[in-house]
């Protein structure tokens, strides 16, 4: 099977019970979105896991034109739209597709990458790259393999945005042309401020003056006048009563 091209069959039996016995004979069930016979709709489709992988473009993955060939339905051009990885086995287990209008924009999403070393970080400031994967439209001609943007003049304290990306031709973003996509910022120095070293301080003093405190609130006296008190000296002298208001 060659890249953009892919065979498959209309899926007749369905169920978990008949999923499971699909992919056991080597084969994963899929689905069309929009690729009923008459346009619309959806079509459960029956297709090799190994010819899906060998239909992608290496560099543009998901973003592949398909021609899927079904039987007894004919050609629809479609994308790979969502797929399911089995966890353990690391293989295909199912695959969604989207049928598609080869003369109509599309949404995808395209990697955002970064070139050049910018002048901020030599100048000892972080890069942060906000956006990674941009959304963008365009006819499945024009689908670009990756956007690049070069960060060679950006500065400490700068940004890019959007609206400094060169898109190729026939290319538009669907994002907001001011939002951010990288940005150089300086280091966070660890800094102590005054305020923290004077409270520091202040508790240094402090722990030290309460042991201080304790030493001189008993006298060397205190302990034999406590020891030679009577019982008696306990009493309290009978409080007089307050004179009644009038």
């Amino acid at each position: 099977m060659e890249v953009g091209k892919l065979s498959a069959e209309v899926r007749v039996s369905k169920g978990k019970e008949a999923a499971h016995k699909l992919r056991a004979s080597g084969k994963i069930p899929g689905i069309v979105y929009g690729g009923g016979e008459k346009g619309g709709g959806a079509l459960e489709l029956t297709l090799d896991p190994r010819a899906l992988q060998k239909s992608l473009d290496p560099s543009k993955k998901r973003n592949t034109v398909i021609t899927l060939d079904v039987a007894g339905k004919g050609s629809m051009t479609v994308m790979l739209k969502d797929y399911q990885i089995h966890p353990i086995k690391h293989m295909l287990t199912h695959a969604d597709f989207v049928r598609i209008d080869p003369n109509k924009e599309v949404e995808i999403t395209v990697p955002l990458v970064l070139t050049g070393k910018a002048q901020g970080v030599k100048d000892g400031g972080i890069l942060h790259h906000t956006i990674r994967d941009m959304a963008v439209l365009c006819k499945p001609t024009d689908i670009p393999v990756k956007l690049e943007i070069d960060v060679t003049t950006l500065l400490v304290g700068s940004a890019l945005h959007v609206s400094d990306l060169k898109l190729p031709p026939g290319v538009k973003s669907v994002l907001d042309a001011q939002e951010t996509v990288v940005t150089c910022v300086a280091p966070r120095a660890e800094k102590v401020t005054a305020a923290a070293t004077e409270e520091a301080a202040e508790g240094a003093a402090a722990e030290g003056a309460a042991p201080a405190a304790a030493g001189a609130a008993a006298k060397p006296g205190d302990a034999k006048a406590a020891a030679g008190a009577k019982p008696g000296d306990a009493k309290a002298a009978p409080a007089k009563a307050a004179p009644a208001k009038k």
